[in-house]
């Protein structure tokens, strides 16, 4: 029978969702709002699908539109890229284990460890006291760094395959460090858990990118969980933020899934091609928008040398011990 198969579980996150969505609409009167946030929804067609399908979340694409396009301000616009995450991509890691797509599971649970860490910290004791031109620097210039080291490897990216043995403890301190680092970025920007645990799955111990991004997906659907959570207890949510929910989340929890789908059937070097050319147009149209002082532009250059400097070496690593691997069967 259909329904006893695994996929139930994520049919029933579906169907709850929506009696949860249709009461809050019909009850709270919000007919009228979510008609008027249309423009929302439709960029969490692409947002949705992007967060499942790729190492970067459905925040990524909603960052840049509320802030660049919208003029909201940043903080408004991370607690939109957690909710609309929290609901998404939580939908496509259901959906991933339901489909027993492969994924990492000690590097799972250990980044979801690190980024609650991250997360609570980073909004607690940092994101406050940032700047809100520095943050869309900061958004800016680590996705940019990742683009360019992305595009300069895409074809040997592409061509590593399968899940590399590791030992339990390198997974359990590679997850736990990803997730803290990540959970900490996305405390400000919303993104950042998935980029992180990703690199380090793919540039250091090069699994094939259809383990590493599921793995990757699921990581930050436990950070936006954890991070909207705790902005609800802050009490810092807006009504904009709420509004822009309601109106965008019956996109993405068929979006996100529908991503991680497309993620296991499209050719991987196209997959990597457009995560390149969206970290790069979204670093012109934030430049374009800050218009950055002199100070402004020498954080923009410390952050990508330090961003793309940790991104290298953990590639030039990475590939020296597969490179050292090979020559030890090979002897």
């Amino acid at each position: 029978m259909r329904f006893r198969s695994p996929m139930r579980f994520w049919y029933l996150y579906v169907v709850s969702f929506f009696v949860v969505w249709i009461g809050l609409v019909a009850g709270g009167g919000y007919w009228s709002a979510v008609r008027t946030h249309w423009p929302i929804s439709l960029v969490m067609v692409l947002g949705s699908l992007v967060a499942g399908s790729t190492p970067m979340g459905g925040g990524t694409v909603a960052f840049p539109f509320l802030v660049l396009g919208l003029g909201q301000p940043p903080d408004s616009a991370r607690n939109f890229g957690l909710a609309i995450q929290a609901l998404g991509m939580t939908s496509a890691m259901i959906f991933i284990l339901c489909r027993r797509i492969p994924i990492q599971g000690r590097m799972l649970i250990w980044s979801g460890v690190g980024a609650t860490c991250g997360v609570v910290l980073g909004s607690l004791l940092i994101a406050p006291y940032v700047a809100a031109s520095v943050v869309k620097l900061l958004f800016s210039c680590v996705w940019m760094s990742f683009g360019v080291l992305t595009l300069a490897k895409n074809r040997e990216i592409c061509s590593l395959d399968g899940m590399p043995q590791i030992a339990p403890a390198s997974a359990t301190t590679a997850g736990l460090g990803a997730g803290l680092i990540g959970g900490v970025i996305a405390s400000m920007i919303g993104v950042g858990v998935e980029m992180a645990l990703y690199t380090v799955m793919v540039m250091l111990y090069r699994y094939d990118l259809k383990i590493a991004i599921p793995t990757a997906v699921s990581a930050m659907a436990i950070a936006s969980v954890v991070g909207i959570g705790l902005h609800a207890v802050i009490g810092d949510i807006e009504r904009e933020v709420l509004l822009n929910w309601l109106a965008a989340a019956p996109v993405v929890i068929f979006g996100a899934p529908l991503g991680a789908f497309l993620a296991s059937v499209i050719p991987r070097l196209k997959i990597l091609y457009f995560v390149s050319a969206l970290c790069i147009v979204q670093f012109t149209l934030t430049l374009k928008q800050v218009a950055p002082t002199g100070a402004q532009w020498l954080f923009v250059a410390a952050a990508m040398l330090a961003a793309g400097a940790a991104l290298y070496s953990l590639y030039r690593v990475g590939k020296a011990k597969a490179e050292g691997l090979v020559l030890e069967e090979g002897y």
